[in-house]
């Protein structure tokens, strides 16, 4: 039986997640707070832990920090209102595994915590797989489930032609793009293209890994190594030998790390911790970040040298919101997807989800928008997904929008507007002036682009 713990301060909703859980078979207990939970966590290994990212003595991310040094094994799922997916999306930088947002709905929650668990079991069984079963390993945790698909955007149509023409090359590759913007299945689609392809491909979010821990998982280990090495551990950089490794965010690295994976990388050489021997590695690798590597480089948070050996090529993943012709594309995607998970045969989206989906900005990018799509599919009893299923931020989105749906042609001249053009439901309004009109709401003004 699986050891959950919930931590939350309010009381009332532990207890009906711990009743819910408890049910389906969880061994589950509660804290309100971070210092209750560390004290609780040293006496007690939990297999994950659903944290709430606002807490009474600390945040949810800082609790993190510290559930990873005392427990590095435990999943952690965030809980987060929607209104706060940025801080979900640094928490998921930090290591976090998901988030979901409020209000909770113990099935959503419920399947979350399957995937989690299954996931990690099914990663347990790969670290002790013999070497010559490696080219049926895959540790990824795409977007979109292994099962890709390209955008219909021109942007999108970009990143396909450069995957395209560094597939077939042994280049290294920087991907740089926000967190959640689908870098990872941009890795996969390189791999799949590549010589490669009938070889392992293994990700890796280097963002989760702490410092002691991320030496023993990209070299792997001898048995007796360090406290705790009870058994020889296979690096991922051997276990991914002929095929291509995965670095996702490879900027939260230590230092002493990036030395020894600048070795592997000049010398193709790598040595597991406690070991004597030198084994040979025949790797492509792709890296990703979230930051500029040539100026973390400059800055001294990033080795030079080791950035000049990666950068062979590189690829800028825009973010969901500068490509919008693919929202709906992948929201199909994604709705298919769960459908097939949950039984339900929703066939798509009514005209105003469209709409709001199409224009919401989306923080989180795709990871975020699987996300909604997921929550709002469990949510749906009819054939079309309406804006009820849509959590609030979204579907409050809606009431601003029947009233102003745009405002286009802003022409700014002296710092002041000169012409606007303001849509509605019901009328095309059209008009001019020398100066910031009186007439104009000023929550319409907020919404005006000043365009250089």
């Amino acid at each position: 039986m699986h050891k959950v713990l919930v931590v939350d301060n309010d009381t009332n909703r532990s207890l009906v997640m711990k009743r819910f859980l408890s049910k389906n078979n969880y061994d589950v207990s509660c804290t309100e707070n971070g210092q209750t939970t560390i004290e609780w966590m040293k006496k007690n290994k939990p297999d994950l832990v659903l944290c709430d990212l606002k807490l009474a003595d600390m945040s949810g991310i800082q609790l993190m920090g510290k559930i990873k040094e005392t427990c590095p094994e435990a999943i952690v799922i965030i809980i987060t209102g929607h209104s706060n997916v940025k801080d979900a999306v640094e928490a998921l930088k930090s290591g976090a595994y998901d988030y979901v947002t409020k209000p909770l709905f113990p099935e959503e929650i419920l399947i979350t915590i399957k995937k989690a668990l299954t996931k990690t079991s099914k990663e347990s069984l790969v670290a002790i797989q013999p070497q010559s079963n490696s080219k049926k390993i895959t540790k990824s945790n795409s977007v979109y489930n292994n099962q890709y698909i390209t955008g219909s955007s021109l942007e999108f149509a970009e990143i396909i032609r450069q995957t395209d023409l560094v597939a077939p090359t042994n280049f290294s590759v920087i991907i740089y793009g926000e967190s959640g913007c689908g870098k990872e299945a941009i890795a996969q689609q390189i791999h799949q293209k590549s010589k490669r392809s009938d070889k392992p491909f293994i990700a890796i979010d280097c963002g989760a890994l702490s410092k002691e821990l991320s030496g023993s998982e990209l070299f792997g280990h001898e048995k007796g190594a360090f406290t705790g090495a009870i058994n020889q551990k296979i690096g991922s950089l051997e276990l991914a030998n002929e095929g291509t490794i995965f670095l996702d965010e490879i900027g939260n690295l230590s230092y002493e790390i990036q030395v020894s994976l600048l070795r592997a990388v000049q010398e193709r050489k790598i040595k597991r911790i406690g070991g004597t021997k030198d084994i040979d590695i025949n790797v492509r690798i792709i890296i990703a970040s979230n930051i500029n590597l040539r100026d973390a480089s400059i800055a001294g948070k990033f080795r030079e040298d080791l950035y000049h050996r990666f950068n062979e090529f590189s690829i800028v993943v825009p973010s969901l919101k500068e490509r919008k012709q693919d929202i709906i594309l992948f929201a199909q995607h994604f709705l298919k997807h769960t459908n097939e998970e949950l039984g339900k045969d929703i066939k798509g989206f009514t005209k105003e989800v469209e709409y709001l989906l199409t224009n919401y900005t989306w923080y989180g990018n795709i990871r975020e928008l699987k996300n909604v799509i997921r929550r709002a599919t469990l949510l749906t009893d009819g054939n079309l997904v309406t804006s009820k299923s849509l959590p609030f931020e979204i579907a409050n989105f809606a009431k601003q929008q029947n009233e102003y749906s745009a405002i286009e042609k802003i022409n700014v001249k002296s710092g002041t507007i000169v012409s606007y053009e303001l849509k509605t439901k019901k009328t095309n309004l059209h008009a001019e002036y020398d100066m910031v009109p009186v007439g104009l709401k000023q929550q319409d003004f907020n919404r005006v682009k000043w365009l250089d």
